[in-house]
């Protein structure tokens, strides 16, 4: 689909009130821009998936909908199809609800862990000044240390995504003046969100938090969609008395790929992993 189609399926995201971001369009296509399809006919559009191939080896599943007058009959079940063709035999992810995780293991998808979606209100702080605005660090550095903590290469959507309009990245550098963790926090329908935000320690989460979170000016609503398994990251949502709204149940089929879930404190975003 095209850009200005992806913006009608991120509109019925916003309809069924997973807060997508002011720019998601245009960032999400281009981590690859054959990887979102639309059920239409005619001109009528029905449905939409993301099917995100990052390389051979790795994919993702999101943006899932089918437009609510016309759900319980195929078009979900075509869309799944053509997603699950379309990445053919590479490790697939997904977040997907909890309610149909048993429907999702039909097809061979493996349930890893929970992420968790947690609301807070930002409050002012005072910001760690051995932050770094990410765009002053290397550009190979940043995709260096994402690797990291992603399953595949994504350089041109993280160009994208660390430099979208009404939104801050951060980083942290050590002695050497390598990555030690970076974040990101974009404008949103309702709010902000944070994500991602990886660290080599809770300390520097914690510090990147906080410089992310007192973007969102005070009195406003921020998220962060953490893996349930990284215990720093669930110390730090219930320091900052940040409240659980939505989880869900991170899937892989075809294999689970081997991440530092220790050092993952927000995934970039529920829709592209």
């Amino acid at each position: 689909m095209s850009v200005d189609d992806l913006k009608i399926s991120i509109a019925w995201a916003a309809e069924e009130g997973w807060n997508p971001g002011l720019h998601d369009a245009e960032t999400f296509h281009s981590a690859d821009p054959h990887g979102f399809l639309i059920a239409a006919e005619g001109d009528v559009r029905e449905g939409s998936v993301s099917a995100v191939a990052y390389d051979d080896s790795y994919g993702f599943i999101g943006l899932f909908i089918v437009r609510n007058d016309l759900r319980g009959h195929h078009i979900g079940v075509d869309l799944g199809t053509k997603a699950l063709q379309y990445l053919g035999n590479r490790c697939v992810g997904q977040d997907g609800v909890l309610k149909k995780v048993k429907n999702y293991g039909h097809y061979g998808f493996k349930m890893a862990y929970r992420n968790i979606r947690f609301q807070g209100i930002s409050m002012k702080a005072p910001v760690p000044q051995d932050l770094i605005v990410l765009s002053k660090i290397p550009f190979d550095e940043i995709c260096r240390y994402d690797r990291l903590h992603f399953p595949a290469d994504r350089k041109i959507f993280l160009g994208n995504w660390i430099s979208q309009p009404d939104s801050l990245a951060l980083g942290s550098l050590g002695p050497d003046k390598r990555l030690t963790g970076y974040g990101v926090i974009r404008k949103c329908i309702q709010g902000f969100k944070i994500g991602p935000l990886f660290a080599d320690s809770d300390d520097i989460a914690e510090k990147l938090f906080v410089g992310l979170a007192n973007f969102a000016g005070e009195g406003e609503p921020f998220f962060l969609d953490a893996p349930e398994v990284n215990a720093g990251a669930m110390e730090i949502t219930k320091s900052f008395q940040m409240k659980e709204v939505f989880s869900t149940a991170r899937m892989y089929l075809n294999g689970t790929p081997e991440l530092p879930l220790d050092r993952i404190f927000g995934v970039t975003t529920f829709e592209l992993g």
